[in-house]
């Protein structure tokens, strides 16, 4: 696979399978091949809209289509370990929506099937593909604010979500956390690592899933980070992160930013704009470039999203979850011990 488009298969019809597809129809060297569905009705449509050849009614016809090199699963989250796992067992290559799993234990189990077999498997956290998230990685990494001693980093949306919402309901692995909360959870992971203590608390509905949490970790070496998620009102989606010699203040969207503002002491002010040639702020192509690359090299895993990572930030999402008392349906003994 080096010279040849990238031939993909996408599973799921809903929002982010159409965001995706209608970047990849964009990209030269990528090609949409087949889309699956539960039934043949928004199979044949979702195909029929992107100019797709081969429409499925069940997922296991396109677990079984040779002529896919990778799949991108973008079933709710519930139902990431079932069909992203179905995929891996019949050879084929993973993209797997954030977030990855339920937990950690259903994580594990994905990445032992694509490591057992040889598979390649990532998250969709394109946060970490995008080019401005990569490049304040890079000016943390090379000490432009020194060592790290905080972060902040927020992500709400004003609804209110009725109680037959996806968002709402227990069985859909619904709650603040894991739909909004990952990124805050994951962009403080990217820069800080995994935290060694956290504590949390959190608004439950009547459904028994999260409305809002708020988490406050702590790392070793004396680091703190404190995350936020809503259900129940729009934030700012901003993130700040402070060190021994400045700071960077991404002052809205800080999973896709189109600028944030170095401070570094006793210098002015270093506002770092988005490449226009990079695309929309809110494009899907960046990790589908990673993904095709990484096959491309022969690579098994991304190092811009790689799997320990993906576990690293399973476990603490199921740390929270337990300090906060949110369990979903046949997972009694799946989230971490507090």
């Amino acid at each position: 696979m080096t010279e040849q488009k990238v031939r993909w298969g996408i599973l799921a019809t809903g929002g982010m399978s159409a965001t995706f597809a209608a970047d990849l129809v964009d990209m030269p060297d990528a090609e949409v091949v087949a889309v699956a569905s539960r039934s043949p009705e928004p199979a044949k449509a979702f195909a029929e809209r992107f100019g797709i050849p081969r429409a499925y009614g069940d997922w296991e016809s396109l677990a079984s289509d040779e002529e896919i090199d990778v799949v991108y699963v973008a079933t709710p989250h519930s139902a990431h370990r079932a069909a992203a796992g179905l995929m891996l067992e019949a050879g084929r290559n993973v993209l797997c929506e954030k977030p990855f799993t339920l937990n950690v234990r259903e994580a594990g189990e994905l990445v032992a099937l694509a490591r057992d077999g040889g598979r390649f498997l990532m998250e969709a956290m394109w946060m970490y593909c995008h080019p401005m998230v990569r490049r304040l990685k890079e000016l943390v990494d090379g000490g432009a604010i020194g060592e790290v001693r905080s972060l902040q980093a927020d992500f709400g949306l004003a609804g209110p979500f009725p109680a037959s919402h996806r968002l709402r309901d227990p069985a859909l692995g619904g709650g603040a956390l894991l739909d909004l909360g990952v990124y805050p959870v994951s962009f403080t992971q990217l820069l800080l690592g995994e935290p060694s203590d956290v504590v949390a608390r959190a608004t439950l509905s009547e459904e028994g899933v999260d409305l809002q949490t708020g988490a406050l970790l702590s790392w070793e070496n004396g680091a703190l980070a404190s995350v936020h998620c809503s259900l129940v009102g729009g934030t700012a989606t901003s993130a700040s992160i402070t060190g021994s010699r400045g700071r960077i203040d991404i002052p809205y969207g800080f999973f896709f930013p189109d600028r944030f503002v170095l401070h570094r002491d006793g210098r002015d002010a270093e506002e770092f704009t988005a490449d226009p040639a990079d695309g929309p702020r809110n494009s899907l192509k960046h990790e589908a470039a990673e993904v095709m690359r990484a096959l491309r090299a022969g690579e098994a895993e991304s190092p811009l999203v790689p799997l320990d990572g993906t576990l690293a930030v399973m476990r603490t999402l199921d740390a929270i979850r337990e300090r906060v008392g949110v369990r979903y349906p046949g997972e009694a003994e799946a989230v971490t011990p507090a």
